[in-house]
């Protein structure tokens, strides 16, 4: 324990803001918020501001530069009132922001080195009366602010730069990890970080967290921790079971062996063509891409969408004998992160790709069609006879193998390029917005696949070099 405790207070060092860090964060975000007010205050309506997220709870990991203001306005006020005072504020406080897009609008910039965001929502009674779900956030904040004392608010720093540290943070619809939120609440339920990390590694999901006893419904995920402020929702529901089982692995890592490597996102550089050859080549599998234009929408809804078609494709190549080894849905990786849809609107779609890892690319011209046992009559006569009249010359039997019927017929494809090339290939599940542009897609088999590498290095290296 001693080893742990000297770890953890090297990264306390590290990760928690400084006070000149803390004093600026907090004379910028007075600053935004008197300009909010005055903004607010030339609305024929009333509204006030409040700070949310972890810089106003003191929970954020040092150089971290998020400030979070929400304007409250009226419960009875209309949603396109809502739209039109809430960016009408944004854009007065931001001149220079872009507006995007989660239940409805928003404004999102930069001041003075932080990243703003500035919401509008409603300003209602409780949480059970939500209009739109980011009425909840102002509840989150001050249930949390309650809570959360100087050592509590320093351990939750911890359980962020953890998470970061071992790639299981953030509830965007890409990482499906740990929200802010999420995190908070655990280390507050459990009493510190230490204590968090100890309970972890001996978890059997499902595991279910109600820190105020008020559940009302019944949760079907692996991790279910109650919203305090809404006993409907769970707040761990964008949480993968893979990022569960990361977190518990790395747990147990920790108390084992503990180290301050854990609390650092680890550096890897993109593969290039030369680097996956490489791994082609030990591996002797056959690697596929189905490449295409990602549709011009925000991550949270492409990322559903693409691991949607992913299973759908991995499916198709399955049922077809091609034997899946692992397959992973990919983004040029290549651009700088954070654009959205009006970036890519002026610089061109990003490309996407359903890259599968297969045990053959080719199979036999005929397929084995095994019939039921001829002792279930009705069901082996049908099947003797719905082949036994077809004229077929590519079908062999039917014939008797053991106790039943069985037919060999021709294989429809006996490549996997000519069945990711073909209309059939496009019958399977495809998000929605991925089917369109699915339509025009290439297809790259084997060593062809290396020319990826420029768009897709980060994805590739992931692919090939796994880590729990």
């Amino acid at each position: 324990m001693a080893d742990l405790d000297a770890v953890l207070s090297r990264v306390r060092d590290r990760v928690l803001p400084e006070p000149a860090e803390r004093e600026r964060l907090r004379t910028t975000a007075a600053e935004l918020t008197a300009r909010t007010q005055s903004a607010v205050a030339d609305l024929p309506v009333d509204a006030d501001v409040v700070q949310v997220g972890s810089t106003a709870r003191g929970t954020w990991v040092s150089g971290d530069r998020d400030i979070d203001l929400f304007v409250r306005f009226p419960a009875d006020l209309d949603r396109e009132e809502l739209e039109e005072y809430g960016l009408a504020v944004g854009h007065a406080v931001l001149p220079d922001g872009h507006e995007e897009y989660a239940e409805h609008p928003y404004v999102k910039g930069v001041h003075d080195g932080f990243d703003v965001d500035l919401v509008p929502c409603h300003d209602v009674a409780s949480a059970s009366e939500l209009v739109s779900a980011v009425d909840r956030t102002p509840f989150h904040d001050a249930y949390l602010t309650e809570r959360l004392d100087d050592d509590l608010a320093s351990d939750v720093v911890l359980a962020k730069a953890f998470l970061k540290g071992i790639g299981a943070y953030g509830s965007d619809l890409r990482t499906e990890g740990f929200s802010g939120y999420l995190t908070e609440l655990l280390v507050a339920e459990l009493g510190g970080f230490v204590p968090l990390v100890e309970s972890a590694r001996s978890w059997h999901p499902p595991v279910e967290f109600d820190p105020e006893g008020h559940a009302e419904r019944t949760f079907n995920d692996p991790l279910v921790v109650v919203d305090p402020t809404d006993p409907t929702r769970n707040v761990a529901a964008v949480l993968s079971a893979a990022n569960l089982a990361r977190f518990q692995h790395y747990a147990r890592d920790l108390l084992a062996t503990p180290r301050e490597e854990l609390f650092e996102p680890p550096t890897r550089d993109p593969l290039d063509a030369g680097a996956v050859r490489d791994h082609l080549e030990r591996r002797e599998a056959t690697p596929v891409a189905v490449v295409f234009d990602a549709p011009n929408v925000v991550d949270d809804q492409l990322w559903p969408q693409l691991r949607r078609s992913l299973d759908g494709v991995v499916r198709g190549v399955d049922d077809r004998g091609f034997g899946v080894l692992r397959a992973q849905a990919m983004v040029d990786d290549s651009r700088e992160p954070g654009g959205g849809p009006a970036e890519r609107d002026r610089n061109g779609p990003d490309r996407a790709a359903l890259y599968v890892e297969v045990q053959t690319p080719t199979r036999p011209a005929v397929e084995r069609h095994e019939g039921p046992p001829v002792a279930v009559r009705q069901h082996a006569e049908r099947f003797y006879e719905s082949y036994a009249d077809d004229v077929d010359p590519d079908t062999y039997g039917p014939f008797i193998d053991g106790d039943r019927y069985v037919v060999e017929r021709e294989r429809t494809f006996t490549t996997i390029r000519g069945y990711l090339e073909s209309d059939a290939a496009g019958d399977v599940a495809l998000g929605a917005q991925i089917e369109p542009a699915f339509d025009d897609r290439d297809v790259l088999v084997g060593d062809a696949v290396a020319t990826l590498a420029d768009e897709f290095g980060e994805s590739f290296r992931e692919f090939y070099e796994p880590h729990p």
